[in-house]
């Protein structure tokens, strides 16, 4: 689980330092920073993915995760110093051991759950450059940087307690190139010192954390009469949901199923049956399936059944909202257990009931599966049901972390809602959701000047 992400002069974002819970929301107006934390993340995700490996950060295109353009153009623009930095701390699922490289007895040299990478990226002359990257294994730090003399230095910056040093091999000296893909160690660091091996196994564990990311989008695809599934399993609906189907068909086929309820007498169902559970929830449907059009056919269609009608339709005709929740509910029991989950705005189309019950969902969703997600949202229903589980105590304080995100000046400005343990918000930021008061007021008015007019007839 990622615990805390801080990023120096991206975007809109100056400063950031946020803190993550099991459930995080991000809320705001609109273009005032909340996506960039998202496609921060998801620029590193594609950089790690990316097979070039002399890419400093993969900024991407039209078919990566996003596309930010260039560093120029994701850099904050009232810095004028050409750099990006940040920190990101995470907790490893289990406890990691480094055996002692320089074999003189002590097997567990390096040892925790608790990781933390730093990284700075520059632009000089044009060109990208990793000017330094720092890992942290509890107390015990890794770290090669730029020198005064522009060349890389490895060192162990260490905890005080720990007489280790890395060892070169002997030769003539060489310069060590900078770092790879801002996170990775160069191999040559391997070759120049006998005893520099194990850094590949704390990179993996960073890469570990980048592969838990998945992410859905704002725009998700419209519904088809029909899909194609050629027996693939897919790693996610993808970006826009354009996978939906083929996640639902390969968890039936691999017999995966999930729990309702909790307790001795819970009853397991295959993974179509728990996404039907759901709408049916949610009350937007009656009965749900996918099935192929005929025996023997790799086409598939989607129907439901709606209230009020005993005859199953295409999800093409019942109605926009099923379609666009759809892929959230899968992506949120479908991907591996311990992933991160990023999701923008999944309440867009969504009746303002169904969105209060996504938050149960998501609730849902983490304590089962123990992922963590992150929800970028606008709506007020899925913050108030959230405040309502947490004054019922079926959500844990420590569960949560809700953010208020707005942009005085052009600069990203992040303020913490802080909580009671009745889920109310103690400092409720002006305008959150708009001025209710004044609303109410200015149409009670309104209603007052048009009786007034009428009498006055």
């Amino acid at each position: 689980m990622i615990q805390k992400i801080s990023i120096r002069n991206f975007k809109s974002w100056a400063e950031l330092d946020l803190d993550l819970a099991p459930i995080s929301g991000l809320f705001g107006v609109n273009s005032s920073g909340k996506s960039a934390i998202l496609h921060f993340l998801l620029l590193l995700k594609q950089t790690k993915e990316t097979t070039d490996r002399s890419i400093v950060l993969d900024f991407g295109d039209s078919d990566k995760y996003v596309n930010l353009g260039s560093f120029s153009e994701v850099k904050h623009k009232s810095n004028q110093d050409d750099f990006l930095s940040w920190e990101i701390h995470w907790a490893s699922d289990e406890e990691v051991s480094i055996t002692n490289p320089s074999d003189e007895g002590e097997n567990n040299l390096f040892h925790g759950k608790d990781f933390a990478l730093k990284a700075r990226v520059q632009e000089s002359e044009k060109k990208i450059l990793c000017t330094e990257i720092q890992y942290s294994l509890e107390k015990d730090i890794f770290s090669m940087r730029i020198e005064k003399n522009e060349e890389y230095k490895l060192d162990y910056l260490g905890d005080g307690n720990k007489t280790f040093s890395f060892i070169r091999n002997p030769g003539r000296p060489w310069s060590l190139p900078g770092p790879q893909k801002s996170y990775a160690f160069p191999d040559q660091a391997r070759t120049y010192f006998q005893n520099a091996s194990f850094l590949a196994d704390i990179e993996l564990q960073y890469e570990k954390l980048i592969d838990k990311i998945y992410h859905l989008g704002p725009l998700r695809d419209y519904p088809r009469r029909q899909y194609i599934w050629g027996g693939a399993r897919p790693t996610g609906v993808g970006r826009r949901g354009e996978r939906v189907v083929d996640a639902i068909l390969a968890a039936d086929a691999a017999n995966q199923k999930l729990s309702i309820g909790t307790g001795r007498g819970k009853k397991k169902k295959i993974f179509s049956e728990y996404i039907a559970h759901w709408l049916k929830e949610l009350s937007l449907i009656v009965d749900f399936k996918v099935e192929a059009i005929s025996q023997g056919t790799n086409i598939y269609r989607v129907k439901v059944k709606t209230s009020g009608s005993n005859d199953y339709v295409l999800i093409t005709d019942a109605g926009f909202g099923i379609s666009q929740v759809l892929p959230v509910l899968v992506q949120l029991f479908y991907v591996p257990e311990g992933s991160i989950l990023l999701l923008e705005q999944p309440e867009i189309h969504l009746h303002p009931s169904v969105q209060s019950g996504l938050a149960d969902v998501i609730i849902s969703a983490v304590e089962m599966r123990k992922i963590q997600v992150v929800v970028e949202s606008h709506s007020e229903h899925l913050l108030r049901r959230l405040q309502r589980r947490l004054a019922e105590k079926t959500l844990a304080p420590e569960k949560i972390s809700l953010f208020f995100i707005e942009k005085p000046n052009g600069v990203s400005k992040l303020e913490q809602l802080e909580l009671s343990e009745y889920g109310e918000i103690k400092n409720w930021p002006k305008n959150f959701f708009g001025d209710e008061f004044t609303e109410i007021a200015e149409t009670r008015k309104a209603i007052l000047n048009q009786k007034i007019a009428e009498n006055d007839k």
